[in-house]
């Protein structure tokens, strides 16, 4: 646990609410969105909120959350004793326990003490809810170790919200509900089962074996189906007559080599041959010749592919054909592997009746709190949105970033602005006592290092988190994850491309007596609150400044006047 249950002002996240109260990161959502008694963030972004401890603490006591069995917590370790690091195989082997048949006869069987804990978690949660609380696990555990990149429940259910919201979002044609649904990038369906209505036909794709099974298993336990086939789409689409009236898509992003040289004269880009560094161009357009006359496609992509200036001709096209219907820039942080600003576009094949559209819609959500998407749904309101003309898109840039397009209220600028003013002078002011003061050392210290390979066979320290947790007293958690970002074990964890994956073979730490462990804890809980405060500071003097420059350039906002100039000017 990261903080000092004695100190006030204690924040906890939520993978650390989990992990004290013996449940998964999955029900601690759960509890925020059906208690509204729930402890509300005191700190922290929409992403990354943070909680304070003693609030948590008693709420766990009233309503006897504290004190469950973390059976979910054992399944996982049992998982990870039998399956290592090929999770979506642990995944199937939950699966093939759950509904038995012949197509997991390639997976190695739960081990019996496993199944013993899957049997008892069934009985007390049902198999869905056990197998979905499984599937988050592993989409943060893949995300945290930089593996292959899986869409968050979070993000597929905005996206389902924007597919429902459809007709008013892009204000086409009434669009009738989709009685199919196709994912040419499934994963493990996590967009394609939350997309469309329960009764539509679903069909994916996906380059992994592994990911595909575990698509159909979970169509299978909300007791529907879905086929999904093994493949790369882009080389070898195995569903080339599909029209579906929905497609929905987070694709591979900055792929290379995504097969362009043989498929110079494919018949799907009906737009231009995507440029060699644009394979999120290949994935549009191979979305959108699977799409229905009159069904939608659905794409989540990163902010840059609006504006690099290498995809500004099949953009051009989208506009000038009239098949992009809206843009939705989303607020950051919402995606699996990066905290970039994701883009949702939309794209309608229209019916040979349609009218010529006269705009496209431009939709701005990128300052909305995700909290506050979750709470309060995704329709935008009439300050976020701008009806854009395609004649006014259709320039050298091409640029399809809605936060070009939609202008705020210049009404709201004097307002919003001293209310961030204010909030940026108040945390900085907090900033001096969160920084600790600390005395001068020695230079050096004592005690032999041990090895965090060690502490993990050992069973003193759990991997399985967000952050390395110890799991017995005589190890401080604070001390261990403090220590674990020393210079030397950051070094040890950067690759020579420059991202970070903590190497828990070579990650060494000093042995000290436990009451100097608590001390080092202390100091280093200091430091996190001091930087998580400065984040804060940071994320709201950005957003300060860019609205200054703003109300300053549209006369919205007026520059400070010195009084001596005033009483010069007056005479």
């Amino acid at each position: 646990m990261a903080a000092d249950e004695s100190t006030a002002t204690a924040v906890v996240t939520a993978a650390e609410i989990a992990r004290f109260a013996g449940v998964t990161r999955a029900a601690v959502s759960n509890w925020r969105r059906r208690y509204p008694d729930f402890p509300r963030p005191t700190a922290g972004t929409g992403t990354s909120p943070l909680f304070d401890l003693a609030e948590v603490r008693q709420w766990l006591d009233r309503q006897g959350k504290g004190q469950e069995p973390s059976g979910e917590v054992d399944l996982w370790r049992e998982l990870r004793a039998q399956y290592g690091d090929d999770l979506t195989a642990a995944l199937r082997g939950v699966g093939a326990r759950l509904l038995p048949d012949d197509r997991a006869a390639d997976i190695e069987p739960l081990a019996d003490s496993a199944t013993t804990v899957v049997t008892s978690l069934v009985g007390d949660r049902g198999a869905r809810p056990l197998f979905e609380g499984l599937v988050e696990r592993v989409t943060t555990s893949t995300a945290r170790s930089g593996g292959e990149p899986m869409t968050p429940a979070r993000l597929a259910r905005i996206v389902a919200e924007f597919a429902t919201l459809a007709g008013s979002v892009t204000e086409t044609v009434d669009t009738p509900s989709p009685r199919s649904v196709y994912d040419p990038a499934c994963g493990m369906g996590t967009l394609l089962l939350a997309s469309g209505p329960s009764s539509a036909d679903r069909y994916g794709q996906d380059a992994s074996s592994d990911t595909a099974a575990v698509a159909v298993l979970r169509a299978r336990l909300t007791g529907g189906s879905a086929t999904v086939a093994c493949g790369d789409s882009l080389r070898q689409d195995l569903l080339p007559e599909l029209c579906a009236d929905l497609v929905v898509c987070e694709p591979p992003v900055g792929v290379a080599d995504w097969g362009r040289d043989t498929l110079l004269l494919d018949p799907r880009w009906e737009l231009g041959v995507p440029p060699r560094s644009e394979s999120e161009l290949a994935w549009v357009q191979h979305c959108y010749a699977h799409t229905a006359p009159g069904g939608l496609a659905m794409l989540l992509l990163p902010a840059s592919v609006a504006y690099r200036r290498t995809g500004r001709r099949i953009r051009a096209e989208l506009v000038r054909q009239g098949l992009l219907s809206s843009v939705v820039a989303l607020p950051s942080g919402l995606a699996s592997h990066h905290s970039l600003p994701v883009h949702l576009w939309i794209l309608r094949r229209p019916l040979a009746e349609d009218p010529e559209p006269t705009h496209i819609r431009m939709v701005d959500l990128s300052a909305v709190d995700p909290e506050d998407l979750d709470a309060n749904g995704v329709a935008p309101t009439q300050e976020q949105v701008a009806d854009v003309p395609p004649i006014d898109i259709l320039d050298d840039d091409v640029d399809l970033t809605p936060s070009r397009y939609v202008i705020a209220d210049s009404s709201d600028y004097p307002v919003e602005y001293a209310a961030l003013r204010d909030e940026v002078r108040r945390l900085a002011l907090d900033l001096i006592d969160l920084l600790p003061e600390l005395p001068a050392g020695p230079g050096r210290l004592d005690g032999a290092p041990v090895g965090l390979s060690d502490l993990v066979r050992g069973s003193l320290v759990d991997l399985d988190g967000s952050e390395p947790t110890s799991l017995t007293d005589r190890l401080d958690t604070d001390y261990l994850r403090g220590f674990l970002r020393s210079t030397a074990n950051t070094r040890r964890s950067t690759t020579a491309s420059g991202s970070y994956r903590l190497d828990a073979r070579s990650a060494q730490l000093p042995q000290m007596e436990l009451q100097r462990q608590q001390e080092y804890g202390a100091a280093f809980r200091h430091l996190a609150a001091f930087e998580d405060r400065l984040r804060q500071v940071t994320a709201l003097g950005g957003r300060a400044s860019a609205l200054a420059h703003d109300g300053l350039t549209n006369g919205a906002l007026l520059p400070p006047v010195d009084p001596k100039s005033r009483k010069a000017r007056q005479r």
